[in-house]
Parts: C-alpha cells; structure tokens; sequence
C-alpha cells in the first residue's frame, strides 16, 4: 500500500512537467497601441492610432476575425471609469498571431463613430499575413 502512495505522489510532481503548453512562449511579444477613434463600417472596425506624436494610422480588423473560426481579433468592452480605447496586437516568432481591442462599453461615447455611407475603406483591410502597424 506503501509503495501505491509513494508512486502515486511521484506521479503528480511529475504530471505537470509533461503537461506543459506546446507553443512556446519565449517567442511571442506584443506592441499595446492607445486608439483615438474606433470606427464602424460596413466590413469592420477601422481604428484610428497614434503612430508618432502629431501623426494618425487608420488600419482595419474585419468583423470575420472576431468569429471562433478565424480567431485573429478579440473585442474587450472595458468596464465604466476606463474612457480611452487601446489595441494590443500579438506576434508570434515575429508574425501576426492575433489582435485584442480594448473598447469603451457605450457606442455613445466619443471614441465611437461610424463611417459615412458611399466612403469605400476596402483599402483598410487587409489579411493576417500584412497586418502591420505603421509608427512614423
């Protein structure tokens, strides 16, 4: 009975040597962008950021990389007291992995706004591949 205890303790030191993730870590960095304006449109988000200190990058997530299936993009709705948008872009042995958008909860608030109809932002979205943040 001795022995079973002694093997089974063993056993759980062990386990979680043996469990760990596969995908390693070490390689992967991200880049937290604060966000001026948050825009709906007729493909997805376009997110206006700060790429220098007098200077504005718009770049778009489409709605399709919000799904399970892509798994590109998440949305977070901050809670109340939290005013000012941000972006976290992910990479993974220096490629895109995936994008977190930080949001205000109310699309009433001023972070907020909606691209005019008839304005083509087709040039705004592009695939995983060239998801890539301009800094000027």
């Amino acid at each position: 009975m001795k022995k079973i205890i002694f093997i089974l303790i063993i056993m759980a030191l062990a386990l979680p040597v043996f469990a760990q993730n596969s995908r390693d870590e070490r390689d992967m960095y991200y880049i937290n962008v604060p966000v001026e304006k948050v825009y709906l449109s007729y493909e997805g988000y376009l997110i206006q950021y700060r790429s220098g200190a007098n200077t504005l990058s718009t770049i778009g997530i489409p709605y399709s990389w919000f799904t399970d299936a892509a798994g590109y993009a998440e949305l977070f709705k901050t809670p109340p007291g939290k005013d000012w948008p941000s972006m976290s872009v992910f990479y993974n042995n220096g490629e895109f992995s995936h994008v977190r958008l930080y949001v205000h909860r109310w699309r009433a608030h001023i972070s907020w706004s909606v691209v005019p109809m008839g304005v083509d932002v087709s040039g705004h979205f592009k695939d995983p591949e060239t998801f890539i943040l301009e800094f000027k």
